[in-house]
């Protein structure tokens, strides 16, 4: 079977929202494989303490890739303790730069309840506009829903978890099934 003809894994939403001191990082269930439901209830939102510091890390794409990501990003966590931002850029130069790394088809979502990140493999640490960050298949359906609450007397958790089910209406890839991770606060 060539590459082009395997269907290809596909499926998630991820948001991370920035709001009143608390960050709030959520995600979605599903693991689809073509047009079929493989998982409805896999945990893509972690909490990873490296160096006693704690992290808020949720993944989009392949999950093999995405373990490996966050355990890099925690091995550059315990060389720069406290320093989210640091350690996200040293491991986006790894990403963009590793013969390895490069093959990886992940995207990450980070927040150590101050700052808030998505990092790409294009090399790229990205602080979002308006407190708002998403990434998967239903990622700019939550984006969107989640940006129109961001002014209303909703709490983080409260929007993340309204744009999540509006995602979850819309995306094929995306179900109702949440893990949600708060920090800050």
């Amino acid at each position: 079977m060539a590459d082009s003809d395997f269907p290809g894994w596909h499926g998630t939403t991820i948001i991370g929202v920035k709001k009143g001191g608390h960050v709030v990082i959520a995600g979605d269930g599903q693991v689809s494989l073509g047009q079929t439901v493989i998982k409805g209830t896999a945990r893509k939102v972690r909490r990873l303490s490296p160096g006693g510091f704690e992290i808020v890390a949720g993944f989009a794409g392949s999950t093999a890739d995405a373990f490996t990501l966050l355990e890099r990003l925690e091995a550059k966590l315990e060389g720069t303790p406290g320093q989210l931002a640091r350690a996200s850029v040293e491991l986006a130069k790894d990403w963009r730069t590793d013969k390895y790394l490069q093959k990886l088809e992940a995207m990450l979502i980070v927040t150590d309840g101050k700052d808030l990140f998505v990092i790409t493999g294009a090399g790229d640490v990205l602080e979002p506009e308006h407190n708002v960050a998403a990434i998967g298949s239903g990622g700019n359906f939550a984006l969107a829903a989640a940006r129109a609450m961001m002014d209303s007397e909703k709490t983080a958790e409260q929007v993340a978890r309204e744009a999540m089910a509006i995602a979850a209406d819309i995306c094929v890839y995306t179900n109702g099934n949440l893990t949600v991770e708060t920090i800050g606060g």
